[in-house]
């Protein structure tokens, strides 16, 4: 694959940045693999040209990358041209940060790691001594090493413990939510969460298999309720699973957060990237933007504005950039991904 085959789905404003084909090449087909001496990479970094794109970096800027996972997007800022100064890559899975800074090793101080969550960016940053960044990164999927290397229990095709935490040292795992909530709050996370209709009869079928303890008996009670039909693809467990896992690691409640930690951490003109990958992180996404990006935000019954609001964005791409169909061929994990961009008025 090279950069030229990759094609963008919405409009990004001038490209200010390049990356390579041949670094692109190499980084797309050696993705997953292993040779002696080589690191082993399991994660495929979704939109990677797109995000550094709408980035649109700055010669000798600083980047906040704040969910980092095993440093693909970071690599690509760092490699990019014009050249940035520093990418600070925060994440609360010590596990895949360790494989970031293996990974980053080459850049020396230029790539610079934080241990702990994007809400507390700012923090963070200041004690690297950073008080202003140019841009923040938030991809807000998992990583595939959380899926398939053991210890995390988020996937349903590997029998584990029921945790789901991505900072194993979180107090709440997803066995405790199955089971101790009751039929009532266990139903309704499931539906709001997962946006599953079922919720309450699968919750229903969970107290009655009480105590449940791995993924793999999850899994079977989950299907034990919705069956499969022939030839469907998508695992009746998945929107339970996202559900727990939103549940455990506060990931909404983080996404809105966040976005305010990022915007308070722009400096004038710095960009904004968040990728989302299910309608309950888009949503919030694209409400924040556009209150961000207001004049104004009384409610339309008043005849005149008395909000005073002063806008703190402007946004970059009205559409979503979704990957193309060569990525989601190559991918398939990406085909849900959605990125939007602002600009720090």
């Amino acid at each position: 694959m090279t950069l030229a085959t990759l094609t963008i789905s919405a409009t990004i404003p001038a490209r200010t940045a390049e990356l390579s084909d041949s670094w692109l090449t190499e980084f797309m087909g050696r993705t997953g693999q292993a040779s002696d001496g080589e690191l082993e990479v399991s994660h495929l970094s979704v939109l990677l040209m797109e995000t550094v794109q709408g980035l649109a970096l700055r010669e000798g800027g600083r980047y906040v990358d704040g969910t980092t996972g095993e440093g693909g997007h970071s690599q690509a800022i760092l490699r990019a041209e014009p050249q940035v100064k520093s990418v600070l890559g925060i994440d609360w899975d010590s596990r895949s940060l360790e494989t970031a800074q293996s990974r980053l090793n080459e850049f020396g101080g230029r790539f610079q790691q934080a241990s702990g969550n994007y809400v507390d960016m700012a923090g963070l940053a200041a004690a690297k001594g950073i008080s202003k960044v140019d841009g923040v990164l938030l991809d807000l999927g998992f990583s595939s090493r959380q899926v398939v290397k053991p210890g995390y229990g988020l996937s349903f095709q590997v029998d584990e413990p029921l945790d789901m935490r991505y900072d194993p040292q979180g107090d709440l795992t997803a066995e405790d939510i199955v089971n101790t909530y009751d039929e009532r709050e266990l139903g309704q996370l499931i539906r709001r969460l997962g946006e599953e209709p079922r919720g309450m009869s699968i919750a229903r079928a969970i107290i009655k298999e009480r105590p449940v303890t791995t993924t793999a008996q999850l899994a079977s009670i989950i299907g034990g309720v919705l069956g499969r039909r022939r030839g469907q693809r998508v695992n009746p467990a998945t929107k339970t699973f996202q559900a727990l896992r939103i549940a455990v690691n506060d990931e909404l409640s983080n996404v809105e957060h966040g976005l305010e930690a990022a915007v308070d951490l722009l400096a004038p003109e710095g960009r904004l990237v968040v990728i989302s990958y299910h309608s309950l992180e888009d949503r919030i996404v694209k409400g924040f933007f556009n209150r961000e990006a207001a004049t104004c935000v009384c409610p339309p019954r008043l005849p005149v504005c008395v909000c005073g609001q002063t806008p703190r964005l402007k946004i970059i791409n009205r559409r979503v950039v979704k990957p193309s169909d060569e990525e989601v061929q190559s991918n398939p994990r990406s085909r849900s991904a959605k990125l939007r961009a602002a600009q720090r008025i």
